[in-house]
């Protein structure tokens, strides 16, 4: 097993990270805000029992590297009920699958702008490594706020590529589970996948690595669930990238 956590300049050309959870430490602020939004929403509904949002089951099931939209969907058909599909022009809290993204959104920002960004030291530490090595480096995401997570973590110099939810709406690319984002991004880099490594926290996120052939998938246990990450596509995981240092 060790030899597989030995990533070098002979065996890849690129290494993928997603960013929530594996880079930085926003995965918490987003499970917070998830929940604080469908509990409220849920509280609403008078004719049904409350069951508040599970962030150790809807969250990683539902909601976890997935596209804003898709999590909506997806957790809101878990209990039964489905809302209009409503569009990016309505605002933050209409009861419709975009209007609740949006609020999600609303006070993901709210934290951001107040609290800043934690990243895990052991990640950044890996990626200036590998660029060090001449090993190219991507940040593959399903936050529309990526750019201004990087930003405010002043760690944007750090990747070659970023394939995150602006892009794929601008190029109408599905999210994780499908392996599309991570194909893009080793496209752009001009690497091939079997060359090329993914570092993903997410389920839907390995699955992702998996499916679109990546010569290594990576995942990263920040929550206890190491054995799902191997069952749905993980060749190795770890409690951190750094780990591969």
């Amino acid at each position: 097993m060790s030899n597989l956590k030995t990533i070098t300049k002979d065996k890849f050309d690129a290494v993928l990270f997603d960013l929530d959870g594996v880079i930085t430490a926003t995965a918490k602020v987003h499970t917070v805000c998830w929940k604080k939004m469908f509990d409220e929403f849920l509280r609403r509904r008078p004719d049904e029992p409350f069951e508040p949002f599970n962030t150790k089951t809807d969250y990683p099931i539902h909601i976890d590297g997935k596209l804003r939209e898709d999590g909506v969907r997806s957790f809101l058909q878990s209990r039964g009920i489905f809302l209009p599909e409503g569009d990016s022009a309505e605002p933050p809290g209409y009861e419709t699958v975009h209007g609740l993204g949006k609020l999600k959104d609303q006070m993901f920002k709210e934290i951001l702008h107040a609290e800043g960004v934690e990243v895990y030291e052991g990640a950044v530490e890996l990626v200036k490594q590998l660029r060090g090595w001449g090993i190219k480096t991507a940040v593959v995401s399903a936050s529309k706020n990526c750019k201004a997570v990087l930003e405010a973590a002043a760690i944007d110099h750090l990747f070659d590529v970023r394939v995150d939810g602006l892009v794929a709406q601008q190029l109408n690319l599905p999210g994780k589970p499908a392996p599309d984002k991570f194909l893009k991004a080793a496209q752009q880099l001009g690497v091939e996948p079997d060359r090329a490594v993914v570092v993903e926290d997410a389920i839907s996120g390995v699955q992702a690595g998996r499916a679109g052939g990546f010569g290594l998938v990576v995942g990263v246990d920040r929550k206890g669930q190491s054995e799902e990450l191997r069952k749905n596509g993980a060749h190795i995981v770890v409690s951190d990238p750094g780990e591969l240092l």
